[in-house]
């Protein structure tokens, strides 16, 4: 396989993909887009994502776009990295569901507090329910944790810890103050490839001053 292409910007939801191809060990081509100078909406790059977002790969000239659909594809593609269960056991639906759960439920739940959305006259008319619902079904899965599927740490954290991480940079309610959460998030900082995507996130962003 050719290197992977990686269109980037440390200060964007590809931060999550960037880990993720650190944890798998793939070959790829990083290509930093400047937001603040619009090239996400380029013409070059809008043929490649016509919604001009990040994160986004092309993969032996086949783009693929959205965060949980990167994260579960580079798992299947680096089956070494063992970062999902094996196809149809009971295993891979549970890793379904929170990849799902990440775009579906916890953002649009930690976006309704960033903006401070009020409450709809129906709860039961949002996907989400509410933040607390969800912030209480991720802390019954994860307690005793340590994982999203227990003892196996896959792609599915990449993603769900991902979205917690940035939660709390501003400070979203009960995350930084839960013990189940706190815990859960202390295993995902220790990673490696998180500490080393990180590191070159902190000097892309430097560079950029």
């Amino acid at each position: 396989m050719s290197p992977i292409i990686f269109f980037h910007n440390p200060q964007s939801r590809a931060v999550m993909a960037h880990w993720m191809l650190e944890e798998v060990g793939a070959d790829y081509d990083m290509r930093v887009v400047s937001l603040e100078k619009g090239e996400n909406k380029s013409a070059e790059f809008l043929a490649i994502n016509p919604m001009g977002k990040l994160p986004t790969i092309v993969v032996e000239g086949t783009a693929i776009t959205e965060t949980p659909a990167i994260i579960a594809w580079l798992a299947d593609a680096y089956p070494a990295a063992r970062l999902a269960p094996p196809i149809g056991s009971p295993e891979r639906g549970s890793w379904y569901r929170w990849l799902f759960f990440g775009g579906s439920c916890i953002e649009p739940a930690i976006i309704d507090k960033m903006f401070d959305r009020p409450d709809p006259p129906r709860k039961s008319a949002l996907g989400w329910g509410s933040y607390d619902d969800v912030i209480d079904t991720l802390e019954e899965v994860l307690d005793p944790g340590p994982w999203l599927l227990g003892d196996a740490f896959s792609a599915a954290d990449v993603y769900i810890g991902s979205e917690l991480n940035w939660a709390t940079m501003f400070k979203a309610p009960r995350i930084a103050e839960s013990r189940i959460l706190g815990a859960y998030l202390d295993c995902i900082r220790a990673r490696p490839a998180l500490q080393r995507a990180t590191e070159t996130n902190r000097k892309l962003v430097e560079a950029a001053k």
